[in-house]
């Protein structure tokens, strides 16, 4: 038996879900955020600097930076998701009900205090095959998961893929979810007033 293949499970269980066709499972969001971000990069498209609500949870510009990037705070309001614009990424960290997906690169979150509450975790979840393919294999040190021995590995990646003990909680926890749960609310500092990204 194969234990990484609850992680596929888990994959397309999640895509389904969301509305979405594939499903890239991730340790966390804010690695779903960056690999995203890098990934717009692979396709060409870098801007200098990428729209970031003020209040949102530091990681978010963190990943911007860490992928090259200079975060532009807007003050918006916004609930459950937002876009990252221009590069059509979403941080949908705070929602997680059927059918939220509407294009991009859709990136959540199941973090102990998020609505699927795996303890650590994340996705994304797109339409794109190409998208599905590369990050794949970038959150999995540029490896396609065939016995290690067999392969060839072509490109860089991260150490960021998802173990399958938290796939397995996943998939117990999809079990008990209320038919469309709410968005998870939360009050967060204005980050522009931060330190660390003045």
């Amino acid at each position: 038996m194969n234990a990484f293949s609850i992680v596929a499970d888990f994959e397309s269980r999640v895509a389904e879900y969301a509305g979405a066709k594939y499903g890239i499972a991730v340790d966390c969001c804010t690695s779903a955020i960056f690999l995203s971000l890098k990934y717009r990069q692979h396709q060409g498209l870098w801007p200098t600097e990428v729209i970031i609500p003020a209040r949102t949870y530091a990681s978010v510009p963190m990943a911007g930076i860490h992928a090259g990037l200079k975060p532009k705070f807007e003050e918006f309001q916004w609930v459950g998701t937002y876009k990252l614009d221009p590069m059509e990424v979403i941080d949908g960290a705070k929602r997680f009900r059927p059918d939220m997906y509407d294009g991009g690169l859709h990136c959540l979150s199941f973090h102990a205090k998020k609505i699927l509450a795996i303890g650590r975790g994340g996705m994304i979840v797109t339409n794109d095959p190409e998208a599905s393919r590369w990050l794949r294999k970038a959150r999995y040190d540029g490896r396609e998961g065939k016995p290690y021995t067999e392969e060839q590995i072509d490109m860089l990646g991260w150490h960021c893929y998802m173990t399958p003990e938290q796939a397995a909680r996943g998939m117990l926890l999809m079990d008990i979810l209320p038919a469309v749960p709410q968005d998870h609310l939360e009050d967060y500092p204005d980050l522009r007033k931060m330190p660390v990204f003045r």
